[in-house]
C-alpha cells in the first residue's frame, strides 16, 4: 500500500487526540475502521507508530519521526489547494458572486451575525457551519474549508491555533453563569457561589473541547468535588436542569428556558476567551474588519438583553460598551448627515 495524503492526516489526528475514539469522530469513521486503517499504514512503514495504554495512544519515536514529516506535507497540500482556488475564484469572471464561509460554535450571537452580515452585504453567498468543537473550526480554517470562525477557549486550555490563521480577540475573559432549577435554593440569590451548588450534578458535553478538564479544574482549586455527568443532547440537558436534576455552566447571553433560571457566578471561577479567526490573504483587511464588526455588535445585542451580564460588562468592560455607544452615535449621525445632503 502507498501513503497519501488522508493517511497522513489519519496519523496526525490520532496524534492531536490522543485517542482511537476521538480520532475516529474527528475524522467521521467508526473506530473499528480507523484502527484496520492505522495497522495498514503501520505495515506500509513497517513499523509500530503509537503505543497503545489505557490513558490513550501516544506516538512512538518512529510515530514522532513520522509526524513530524508528515506535518509539513499537509500543510503544504493545504497550502497548494488554497492557492489554486484563490486562482480559481480570480479567474472565474466577475458575473460570479462572492462567497463567504463562516464557521462557529453555538451561540445566540450567530444568527443576529449573519443577519448583519446578509444586510450589508446582500450579493454574496453566505454559508454557516455550527460545530461544538473550536479546534475542528480551526482546522477548516486552515485547510481553506472557511474564511472566518468564531470560537471560544476555556481558560487554562489555550486552543492550538494553526500556524498560518490569525485571530482577534473578541474577549478576553468572557463568564460563564449557570443555569439552575426556578426552584433551586440558590435561585432566588442574585448570584450563586460555587460552595452553594457543590451538592449539585453538573453537566457538561463531552464533544465540547476541553470542558470537562476545565470544570475539574475550577472545582479542584476551589476544594470542591461534585458528581459531573457528561450530555450530548441539549433538550435533554434543558430538561435535566428544569427538573432540578442537574445544573450547567452557560454563556452569560443565554436566555432562561422554562423552569429555569441564569444567574452569575461569585467570583467568575468559569471564563472563556472568545476569538475571531481567519486564514490570511483570503479576505481584505477592511472586509475582515467589517465582519468583526457585526460579530462584536450582535453580540453586544445579545449582552444587553441580560441585566446580570450588563452590569458584569460596565463594572469590567466599560470601554467595550463606549466604544458600542460611539459607534451608534455615528451611526445616527450617517443617517442625518445623508438625509441632509438629499435636502
Amino acid at each position: 500500500m502507498e501513503l497519501d495524503v488522508r493517511h497522513l492526516r489519519v496519523l496526525c489526528a490520532i496524534a492531536d487526540t490522543g485517542s482511537l475514539r476521538k480520532a475516529a469522530l474527528q475524522l467521521g469513521m467508526t473506530q473499528p475502521s480507523l484502527t484496520t486503517q492505522l495497522h495498514r499504514i503501520e505495515r506500509a512503514i513497517g513499523g509500530s507508530l503509537f503505543t497503545r495504554e489505557q490513558t490513550g495512544s501516544r506516538p512512538t519515536a518512529l510515530g514522532h519521526s513520522v509526524l513530524s514529516r508528515a506535518r509539513p506535507v499537509i500543510a503544504e497540500m493545504a497550502a497548494l489547494v488554497s492557492a489554486a482556488r484563490q486562482e480559481a475564484r480570480e479567474t472565474a469572471g466577475s458575473g460570479r458572486h462572492r462567497r463567504l464561509r463562516i464557521g462557529s460554535v453555538g451561540s445566540r450571537a450567530v444568527a443576529a451575525w449573519l443577519r448583519r452580515v446578509h444586510e450589508r452585504l446582500p450579493d454574496t453567498d453566505t454559508t454557516i457551519h455550527v460545530d461544538i468543537s473550536a479546534s475542528a473550526l480551526l482546522r477548516m480554517v486552515a485547510a481553506d474549508q472557511l474564511d472566518v470562525a468564531f470560537v471560544y477557549e476555556s481558560e487554562g486550555f489555550p486552543l492550538r491555533v494553526p500556524p498560518d490563521a490569525e485571530h482577534r480577540v473578541l474577549m478576553a475573559r468572557e463568564p460563564q453563569f449557570v443555569a439552575l432549577s426556578a426552584g433551586h435554593p440558590a435561585a432566588a440569590r442574585p448570584v450563586v457561589h460555587l460552595a452553594d451548588l457543590a451538592g449539585d450534578t453538573w453537566m457538561v458535553d463531552p464533544t465540547a473541547d476541553h470542558e470537562y478538564a476545565a470544570m475539574r479544574r475550577v472545582f479542584s482549586e476551589a476544594g470542591l468535588n461534585p458528581r459531573v455527568v457528561q450530555v450530548r443532547d441539549n433538550a435533554t440537558a434543558a430538561e435535566l436542569v428544569a427538573s432540578g436534576e442537574a445544573v450547567r455552566h452557560c454563556q452569560p447571553t443565554s436566555l432562561p428556558g422554562p423552569g429555569t433560571v441564569v444567574r452569575p457566578v461569585h467570583g467568575d471561577p468559569l471564563a472563556v476567551r472568545l476569538l475571531f479567526t481567519w486564514r490570511p490573504r483570503v479576505l481584505s483587511p477592511p472586509a475582515l474588519d467589517a465582519l468583526y464588526a457585526d460579530l462584536r455588535a450582535a453580540y453586544l445585542d445579545l449582552a444587553k438583553v441580560n441585566p446580570a451580564y450588563l452590569a458584569w460588562l460596565a463594572r469590567h468592560e466599560p470601554v467595550l460598551l463606549d466604544r458600542d455607544q460611539d459607534r451608534a452615535q455615528d451611526r445616527v449621525q450617517d443617517r442625518q448627515d445623508r438625509v441632509q445632503d438629499r435636502v
